[in-house]
């Protein structure tokens, strides 16, 4: 019997990994009721154990083969340190389970594309969690860009900013920046894609590796994409901005009251099949101020909705939202700014050609248990 027949059954789940991430999911597959959670799987048990409680009837271990080996276990959410992801990820693929993992999906390109094709292979679904994407803001953000509200994108410009805990195994630029690109990724409509990067970053308190970096991204259209990643800044600052040729959205995650705003505000160019004969001479550049609208949002757990994202993907045998090769498309970005970095800003190019992940495409066609 397929996913599609067996829809109204509950998917069994297993979460490996009880550390920082690990226990949020825990708490979201029981909240979910399209799935059931079988396991919770760590190298300390004992962790695995605490986190359940006394009283749950979630069994705790430590023997990851016994997770994959259990028929009931239709689905693997990957909650260990990125440099795991590849093995765990793959073991559970050539187990025939579906896979979550959380960000980023590999620390290299490669490895992320080994998970991407292994899936595709296998006809089952691999996703990213990219959480930030499922929260109400980006999810608006997301839908205005596409219906065409903002009109055309001219630019992104993105910051995120902290007094930041300085990481002893990677620079800002992978520690933050994923959660941009991630986002800038899943807003973008299907024809405006990134094709090249720079990037330049300082380390001005020695910490042996960037804790400042402004990546620069040009677009297939040729508008322009900016983040800002810094752990040094004394205030916290969470703003994005997406100029449009009709209108500019502006989202701050700090503001609760009001997160995104519209601003039908701009600059508008006259071209010259506009104008009079005698004006043809010169554009003519006028400036538009109008209204400015609070869009309602909705309250939801982006994690949850993430959660029923996955489900929904399983039963429907569809690509994800963010989807394997959304976590690809991060990795090229990430690794060209690396390059670009030691190269002090040289703009580096992504990936071209068959290799090109393209967006939305189907991946898990008959997708089963």
């Amino acid at each position: 019997m397929n996913d599609a027949d067996r829809s109204d059954e509950r998917l069994g789940v297993a979460v490996i990994g009880a550390g920082y991430w690990g226990p949020n999911l825990v708490r979201n597959f029981q909240a979910c009721d399209r799935f059931r959670l079988r396991w919770l799987c760590d190298l300390d048990a004992g962790r695995a154990r605490q986190v359940l409680g006394d009283y749950s009837t979630v069994r705790a271990t430590d023997d990851y083969a016994a997770v994959l080996a259990d028929p009931e276990v239709h689905a693997v959410a990957v909650a260990t340190p990125a440099g795991t992801h590849v093995d765990v990820a793959l073991a559970a693929l050539r187990a025939g389970k579906h896979v979550l993992v959380e960000k980023p999906l590999a620390t290299t390109y490669a490895d992320g594309l080994r998970l991407v094709t292994e899936a595709e292979e296998r006809g089952l679904t691999l996703m990213c969690d990219h959480t930030y994407c499922y929260t109400p803001a980006v999810t608006k953000i997301r839908e205005l860009v596409h219906e065409g509200a903002l009109g055309d994108v001219h630019y992104v410009d993105s910051v995120r900013i902290n007094l930041g805990l300085v990481q002893r195994d990677i620079d800002v630029l992978w520690d933050l920046a994923p959660h941009d690109l991630s986002i800038l990724d899943f807003i973008l409509p299907e024809h405006v894609q990134p094709v090249a990067v720079a990037a330049h970053g300082a380390d001005p308190i020695g910490a042996g590796r960037d804790c400042i970096t402004y990546l620069t991204l040009q677009l297939s259209t040729g508008a322009i994409a900016h983040v800002h990643v810094n752990w040094l800044s004394p205030t916290k600052v969470r703003t994005t901005m997406v100029g449009g040729a009709k209108r500019t959205l502006i989202w701050d995650d700090l503001n609760p009251a009001q997160r995104i705003a519209v601003f039908d505000r701009g600059v508008d160019l006259a071209t010259p099949r506009d104008l009079g004969a005698d004006e043809r001479r010169q554009a003519l550049i006028s400036y538009r101020s109008g209204d400015m609208v609070a869009p309602a949002l909705g309250e939801r757990e982006a994690l949850g909705a993430m959660v029923g994202e996955f489900a929904a993907a399983i039963t429907g045998r569809r690509a994800p939202l963010t989807d394997g090769r959304a976590g690809l498309r991060v990795l090229d970005i990430l690794e060209a700014a690396s390059r670009s970095l030691s190269f002090r800003g040289a703009v580096v190019g992504l990936r071209t050609g068959p290799e090109r992940p393209e967006r939305n495409v189907n991946t898990t066609a008959g997708a089963g248990r």
